[in-house]
């Protein structure tokens, strides 16, 4: 309630030339200033301020009004965060994403022209929001799993290993060499599977990327050629694993934060299995 009445109390109309004022606050102002020539008014002005501000603080209509102002806030919080994690993608990683945007813009504009349901066109626009904040998701968990790590190649560590091991066959090698380089094997080896792993997920992603890709393209086929648009379905079994921690790095708090806003269900899920 404190918000509608700090809402109420603010509330301001336009006036051409100088904006938007405040109305409530320069009537209680000028009071104020009056007051000091005839003190009743400062008992007749916040008589008059409680009244106008607490019956527009109660209105539903009002309420409802400072609620969409807080929905819309919240929005544009959202998408600073999202436009963020877009600026950390190279420029070829934004084109693909530019560009299924532009797909999915282009499937809602045919259902405007087929003068779709509104519910049905409402549905699948955030389906779509759905399956680009997915898209996005997996393109932030790529450009993470490419920065930098070192340039050794597979070959250049398992052709360490072959040496290593090759050494610990040589009989002149002394006891505290062979414990050296055996540990050293072990180090390598962890090394050789942490690269594997990678490589592993970075294919999982792609295919991810391009499966989605085609999905939106078939779903645009289909707005095209169908007199009435199928509704979208946003779900979709990923073959990488975009759940577990570490995946975004840095951007791990960001994602949170957004899942909550463009996924709420699957958000929701994790809760409840945590």
């Amino acid at each position: 309630m404190f918000r509608y009445l700090k809402s109420a109390f603010l509330v301001g109309v336009d006036v051409p030339g100088l904006g938007r004022l405040p109305v409530n606050v320069l009537g209680a102002s000028a009071l104020f200033i009056l007051g000091f020539a005839e003190p009743a008014l400062w008992l007749l002005g916040l008589a008059a301020e409680a009244g106008v501000v607490t019956a527009l603080a109660f209105n539903p209509r009002f309420q409802k009004y400072v609620d969409a102002q807080s929905i819309q806030l919240s929005e544009g919080d959202a998408e600073k965060k999202r436009q963020s994690l877009i600026n950390i993608l190279d420029s070829q990683a934004r084109k693909r994403l530019a560009s299924l945007t532009e797909k999915c813009a282009q499937i809602l504009d045919v259902y405007m022209t087929q003068q779709t349901e509104s519910y049905v066109v409402d549905s699948n626009e955030q389906a779509l929001k759905t399956l680009q904040w997915v898209y996005l998701k997996l393109l932030v968990a790529q450009h993470h799993m490419q920065a930098p790590g070192g340039n050794t190649s597979e070959g250049v560590i398992e052709g360490k290993i072959k040496e290593l091991e090759r050494d610990l066959k040589d009989p002149s090698e002394t006891d505290s060499l062979r414990q050296s380089k055996s540990a050293t094997i072990d180090i390598l080896k962890k090394r050789l599977a942490n690269m594997r792993r990678r490589e592993q997920s970075m294919e999982e992603i792609e295919s991810d990327l391009t499966r989605i890709e085609n999905q939106v393209d078939l779903i645009l086929e289909n707005a095209t050629i169908q007199g009435k648009p199928s509704t979208i379905s946003s779900d979709i079994e990923l073959a990488s694993d975009l759940i577990g921690g570490g995946v975004f790095g840095d951007d791990e708090s960001a994602v949170s934060d957004l899942e909550r806003v463009y996924s709420p269900r699957a958000s929701a899920g994790r809760k409840e299995l945590a």
